[in-house]
């Protein structure tokens, strides 16, 4: 299945579970002021999606060790702690000892949680990197929980693979709740509202996209994480007579979340060199004997990596409503809002975005993903 119609057909995955549920005197959301001349921000970023998966792996270069920690698709700020985590096994098992200074190049939410991990397990960090947050391809991200989205292709998810998936997810996800309740509210969670325009049994409009491959359906594998979809009665929602399921989701405020990784980070005496990476030999020039490569979609052409695909991703920022607290997705619509701190956010797909690497900002496109959504209300 596309992993865009799935996730707007189930909310990011949810289970589609339904509960008695007693809706007397909950009051209607806010409606959203979906207009073109709010949009404050256009965003563009790109996910480095890997048909295999995320690359893990531990090379020897002389005297030197390598170890690749890309590819992460869509799910590099779902799955970024635990993937680090894992990570750290192949920094140990290159031979670097405690106190000794490593080098992480790539500074998105890949490398930016893997050197705050080598941190906290005792290593200096050296981030060598062109370019600091904001000016990533990781600060484009929507912020939405989707340690699923285009992390593989259902050829090569076997159950062993499957499994390490899930360790990584879990860690994530236990790491991101040690966020919660900050003053920057970098973590927080949302209820939100998918809509169809019939009922959820009618099947999606491809609307003409690129194909693309067929993902798995791994959710099972995190049953208890967080709470299913749930029916709303007509009247307790602003979607007119359309159906309407209910669901509580993750959602990371990536600006206040990317600041309190990198003051963090400083704070513990990490460094920042700012340096643009020709090839993939260049990383082993460093001074440090063990380097972690984090460097996402840039590793594409680093390594002339021919199983990784560029997927380009556009969001548009509309003036902060603070009353509207709810995330909506319009089922078959490609229509996807969420509510951050720095504004609502409105992912603003394309019909061309799976191997497309273009970073410029289509203006048409945003407009029109706004006024989709001002359809709802």
């Amino acid at each position: 299945m596309n992993r865009r119609h799935l996730l707007i057909a189930s909310a990011g995955g949810l289970a589609l579970r339904s509960h008695a549920l007693n809706f007397a005197n909950r009051p209607a959301p806010f409606p959203i002021r979906a207009e073109v001349d709010r949009i404050v921000d256009i965003a563009v970023g790109i996910r480095p999606f890997r048909a295999a998966g995320p690359r893990l792996a531990l090379e020897r270069h002389g005297s030197k060790a390598l170890v690749h920690h890309y590819g992460h698709g869509g799910s590099g700020w779902s799955l970024s702690w635990g993937s680090a985590q894992a990570a750290m096994g192949l920094v140990a098992a290159s031979g670097v000892r405690p106190g000794e200074r490593i080098a992480v190049v790539g500074c998105g939410a890949i490398g930016l949680t893997t050197a705050r991990t080598a941190q906290q397990a005792g290593l200096k960090v050296r981030l060598y990197a062109q370019a600091r947050p904001p000016q990533v391809h990781s600060s484009a991200a929507t912020g939405l929980w989707t340690p699923d989205s285009r992390i593989v292709t259902t050829e090569h998810a076997t159950q062993r693979w499957a499994a390490g998936w899930e360790a990584m997810a879990r860690a994530s996800f236990r790491v991101h709740q040690s966020y919660l309740g900050l003053p920057s509210a970098p973590v927080s969670w949302h209820d939100g509202y998918v809509v169809a325009d019939q009922d959820f049994d009618s099947p999606l409009p491809h609307y003409g996209q690129t194909p693309e491959p067929d993902y798995p359906d791994l959710q099972d594998r995190l049953a208890h994480l967080r709470p299913g979809s749930e029916p709303v009665p007509a009247g307790e929602h602003p979607f007119g007579t359309r159906a309407v399921r209910r669901f509580t989701q993750m959602v990371f405020n990536i600006p206040a979340y990317q600041r309190l990784l990198w003051e963090d980070f400083l704070r513990e005496g990490g460094e920042w060199v700012p340096r643009t990476f020709r090839d993939g030999k260049e990383l082993t020039t460093v001074a440090e004997r063990t380097v972690v490569n984090c460097t996402g979609d840039a590793a594409r052409t680093l390594y002339a990596d021919v199983h990784m695909t560029p997927v380009r991703g556009q969001t548009a920022r509309l003036i902060p409503q603070p009353e509207v607290d709810y995330a909506v997705i319009y089922r078959g619509q490609n229509c996807v809002a969420l509510p951050r701190r720095d504004g609502l956010l409105v992912a603003a797909t394309g019909a061309h975005d799976f191997g497309s690497a273009d970073l410029r900002p289509d203006r048409a496109q945003a407009e029109a993903a706004v006024q989709r959504l001002a359809q709802l209300f």
